[in-house]
């Protein structure tokens, strides 16, 4: 890995990113193709928050923080930090000195792949986190890392510019050309489910709405009654 912090990162506009954020981590990644979803070891540390932004990366080594403090100094408004290490760590990288910091320059929310602390804090200043753990272990400034560079999180590529969606179902990442199109699908999506909402709430099955009683079918699932089934039962002894 080279040692750079990458000043001139291209960002989705903000309208776009405003947009993102009413769909939610489970509609944006079902619209892209149940693509982007970094997995289910990023926990949200303050319950109910939702936030798209344009993503900043840090990539710090183990039990070092330096780079997020270069990574700082490259947000803008209406980005998310994100953090990650060059092998697993799940010291404290993070705490409300830092959100402190991003607050004041517009920031939505950071995500890192680490430890962060200082809980009580960030609900009370009510800024979003979702972090990999929570450790009071705190960290030291001494080694380089890099600013604004493609990492990978959950098997997925993220790239600086990349808009990212958050909630209390996890961190999904969309690619920066790729978010017009995923706009558009998720709104189509939610459309969809609205309609099945509805459907549902005036007693339509799954079965039916989805037309899935010829696949149970196909399956070989057959419908028996109790005494059918427990006469099967008794046979098969």
């Amino acid at each position: 890995m080279r040692n750079v912090v990458v000043t001139d990162v291209e960002r989705p506009p903000l309208g776009q990113l405003d947009a993102l954020v009413a769909y939610g981590v489970a509609t944006v990644g079902e619209a892209q193709g149940r693509a982007g979803y970094l997995g289910s070891d990023l926990r949200a540390r303050l319950p109910g928050a939702r936030i798209a932004g344009s993503v900043v990366t840090a990539v710090c080594w183990p039990g070092d923080n330096l780079m997020i403090h270069a990574a700082v100094e490259q947000c803008a408004p209406g980005d998310v930090l994100v953090v990650t290490a060059t092998s697993p760590c799940t010291d404290g990288l993070f705490g409300e000195l830092f959100a402190t910091s991003l607050r004041a320059r517009e920031v939505r929310g950071a995500v890192l792949t680490t430890g962060a602390r200082d809980m009580a804090e960030l609900r009370e200043m009510g800024f979003p986190v979702w972090s990999r753990a929570v450790s009071a272990q705190g960290s030291v400034k001494a080694t380089a890392g890099a600013v604004n560079v493609p990492v990978s999180i959950g098997g997925c590529l993220v790239s600086p510019g990349d808009a990212v969606v958050a909630d209390d179902d996890g961190v999904v990442v969309v690619p920066r050309l790729s978010l017009p199109a995923v706009l558009e699908a998720s709104q189509a999506r939610e459309a969809k489910e609205a309609a099945t909402r509805e459907a549902f709430t005036g007693g339509q099955l799954g079965l039916d709405r989805y037309d899935l009683r010829p696949l149970l079918d196909d399956l070989g699932v057959r419908y028996l009654t109790q005494s059918d089934w427990r006469h099967e039962q008794e046979v098969d002894r």
